[in-house]
């Protein structure tokens, strides 16, 4: 089935500079009724006062990706790793066994906003590493940046893809047996779902292929396995 979820029915956490908007049960706002989809567990819309974010915090067995919106996010963690994340660009951190890291709003770069995405890994443990990926401005239609022939995730079947498109501009999507549409800016209608800034799609209908952009949209894809 098919079911849009509102940005505005979102569960939001506020903390001194900083929102974030939850799509799936997070942390105290529990909701028994919508824990994933598929491997996807969280997908988290945030938004950064200069200089704020999220202090040293831990995470493990987790393929964590980051899709800065606008501004820059700096990623420092606890083996010494340290990523200026910039607009158009995505980081992916495969947590492993266990890492501590501070993601932080660049204060030189003003107001960040970022999408972040958490997918549980085919198996526990491991090493943890950190990539880069970006869709680079003017890029037309679909443009891969995690999985298949971008970077490489621990999630198998599952890919991220940016669409930047104009006014009733149309792209075809990719097959997969899941697929979460979220528009980040603009509008959009996909499987015979209308979608506004901030609300999302998620897709397990065979007839959903195509989605068209009513205004200037940016629209971030996932290719899920069930």
């Amino acid at each position: 089935m098919n079911a849009l979820h509102r940005g505005a029915a979102r569960a939001t956490t506020t903390a001194p500079g900083r929102t974030t908007r939850h799509s799936f049960s997070f942390g105290p706002h529990h909701d028994p009724a919508n824990l994933g989809f598929g491997p996807m567990v969280c997908h988290n819309d945030d938004e950064l006062d200069p200089g704020a974010g999220y202090p040293d915090h831990p995470h493990s067995h987790l393929e964590i990706v980051t899709w800065v919106l606008e501004g820059a996010l700096v990623h420092t963690s606890s083996d010494g790793a340290r990523s200026v994340v910039q607009a158009g660009q995505a980081q992916l951190l495969s947590a492993g066994s266990g890492v501590r890291h501070s993601e932080i709003a660049d204060a030189a770069s003003g107001r960040c906003r970022f999408v972040q995405a958490w997918l549980r890994p085919d198996g526990p443990g491991g090493t943890t590493s950190y990539s880069l990926g970006e869709a680079p401005a003017g890029a037309d239609g679909l443009v891969e940046v995690v999985g298949g022939s971008a970077l490489p995730i621990r999630v198998t079947g599952a890919r991220l893809l940016v669409a930047r498109l104009a006014a009733g501009q149309a792209v075809a999507l990719p097959e997969a047996p899941l697929l979460h549409v979220f528009a980040a800016t603009g509008s959009a209608r996909v499987g015979g779902l209308d979608l506004s800034a901030g609300d999302a799609a998620r897709l397990s209908d065979d007839s959903a292929r195509e989605v068209s952009a009513n205004g200037p949209s940016e629209l971030l894809v996932w290719c899920l396995p069930r």
